[in-house]
């Protein structure tokens, strides 16, 4: 859960404080440092609202409990966090390029006509999103227990570590392609958008709200159990322990999902998602190939004409 919480946190807040930092650092280069207080405001607000978010979906999440229904929600919370931290994914891979240009855009227009509570509310709404995001991915990793995630190490030295690079990175000691960042902390994230998706429907066949055509498809416990219980249990049945420990296993289970005993269906889940993702990505590249050559053709015709 811990590594879970830092990826997540530390992408979320990065990209936060990246927007933030483009905005102040061009209202300064544009002469209009005195505006960049309302920024921060902006950002200050949409933190403690983040955080009154987490306490409102706690404080629903226990509801649910009381009634015996927390594991529908538990459900619904991972499939769709799912699709959340892949649309994530999509969304800043084709937007990183042009970030920049259209948030001095933005802040032209509201410097242009002095609106002060345009930027207030801009700032707020930019931080809010990456706030509610990853309130909304904790209850997921931790199964709606927020404040578990809130408060461990892993989600304080994610914003620590995000704080840490965006520093130096306004500094202009940190040298980072936006797109090639955003690509490899992407990959870590699909990765545990395929677990999250992999560990609901092992949660919806617990339950019996879904079937399996083979519930085991192989057994990994003799190398790697995914929990402390079952390297317990296979020593006390064979006599000699798994290759690896059950604390291992349960690592990987929180981050990637795995199991030592998947259903087909899971497989199945597991590997098409990352079809997808593929086709997702390759049909993505075709589109800006396509775009690209558009110009070029036209560029070529003209070329024709003239001669």
């Amino acid at each position: 859960m811990e590594v879970q919480a830092l990826l997540i946190t530390f992408r979320e807040a990065l990209e936060a404080l990246l927007i933030v930092g483009i905005i102040t650092s061009y209202l300064k280069r544009v002469g209009h440092r005195e505006y960049t207080k309302y920024v921060w405001l902006g950002a200050a607000l949409a933190v403690a609202a983040s955080v009154g978010v987490a306490m409102l979906f706690q404080l629903v999440f226990t509801g649910f409990a009381a009634m015996g229904s927390e594991i529908y929600l538990k459900i619904g919370i991972m499939v769709v966090s799912t699709l959340l931290l892949t649309q994530m994914v999509f969304w800043m891979a084709e937007h990183s390029r042009d970030m920049k240009k259209s948030l001095e855009g933005k802040m032209d227009q509201f410097v242009t006509a002095g609106n002060v509570v345009g930027m207030v509310i801009h700032s707020f709404l930019v931080v809010l999103r990456e706030g509610v995001e990853t309130v909304f991915f904790f209850a997921a990793i931790t199964h709606g227990n927020i404040g578990a995630a809130m408060q461990g190490w892993g989600a304080a030295t994610g914003v620590a570590i995000a704080a840490f690079v965006s520093y130096f990175f306004f500094k202009g000691t940190m040298r980072i392609p936006l797109k090639t960042f955003f690509k490899v902390t992407g990959a870590f994230i699909v990765l545990i958008a395929a677990g999250l998706l992999v560990q609901a429907i092992s949660m919806m066949q617990d339950i019996g709200l879904i079937g399996s055509v083979m519930p085991h498809v192989y057994d990994l416990t003799w190398l790697l159990p995914e929990h402390p219980i079952d390297y317990e249990h296979y020593v006390r049945d064979h006599g000699v322990a798994p290759v690896f420990s059950g604390e291992v296993g349960v690592f990987l289970k929180a981050l990637f999902g795995y199991s030592s005993m998947p259903s087909l269906e899971e497989m199945i889940a597991y590997i098409g998602y990352f079809v997808v993702i593929y086709l997702l990505v390759t049909s993505r590249h075709g589109q800006q190939s396509g775009k690209q050559e558009q110009p070029s053709a036209a560029l070529e015709e003209q070329t024709k004409r003239v001669m």
